[in-house]
């Protein structure tokens, strides 16, 4: 199973971070160089141009993500990285830095408080991801809490609250787009969550800490604090 099997697979790492920068350059290209201009002479559209400051605050939430993904993955994560993972990854993230950059590309209007409310949004998600996964990390490290479920932190509120705080920072990217078309790809992930990430994590734990789990699973939610 993949989640028992510990290995530092670098070149996986590697491989990885090397498509991410290149696919956010790709996206800085087309947010505030002449990407614009090269999709109008590829498809034949209309000029794409967007709005300036929202697509600088496209690029730099862009980066926020960047930096967790390179804390994850190096820092954090410590199961085995399949070949297969180091390029599915990358490409799953392409609807993020190409999908939501094509959308704000075809927004002109200038930034409002709402926009900032959105980038608030997307800061909380991002602080329930990563900060959750942070304190499991810091948890495990102490060897009395070997063999035992955390259930501890964010963690209390929500069996996959590091999920639920991938949902929030996408959907905040998707609603600063403009776009109500946006809003298709957070909504894929919400399904991908429900369907096949959570329960296959779900057959780990309760496969690695049997009634620790059953117990965890009882009295928390599941994916949605407070709702589901």
């Amino acid at each position: 199973m993949l989640y028992q099997n510990h290995a530092s697979s670098i070149p996986q790492k590697v491989t990885l971070v090397l498509l991410e920068t290149a696919i956010l350059l790709t996206a800085a290209w087309l947010l505030l160089g002449n990407g614009g201009r090269f999709v109008h002479d590829l498809a034949g559209t209309g000029f794409l141009k967007g709005d300036t400051g929202r697509n600088s605050m496209l690029l730099f939430l862009y980066f926020i993500v960047y930096i967790r993904m390179l804390l994850t993955i190096f820092y954090l994560l410590k199961r085995e990285m399949p070949w297969k993972e180091a390029f599915t990854i990358p490409i799953a993230f392409s609807f993020y830095y190409l999908g939501f950059t094509l959308f704000a590309l075809n927004t002109e209007k200038s930034l409002t408080w709402w926009d900032f409310l959105f980038v608030l949004l997307f800061l909380f998600g991002s602080f329930l991801n990563s900060f959750s996964e942070l304190q499991r990390h810091w948890w495990k490290k102490n060897p009395l809490n070997q063999g035992k479920l955390f259930t501890r932190g964010l963690f209390r509120f929500s069996m996959h609250i590091n999920y639920f705080g991938d949902l929030v920072w996408v959907t905040a990217l998707a609603l600063l787009t403009r776009s109500v078309f946006a809003l298709v790809i957070p909504l894929l992930l919400f399904f991908l969550f429900v369907f096949y990430n959570i329960p296959l994590l779900d057959r780990h734990l309760a496969w690695k800490y049997g009634e620790q789990f059953a117990h965890y699973k009882k009295t928390t939610t599941k994916f949605i604090s407070f709702i589901y």
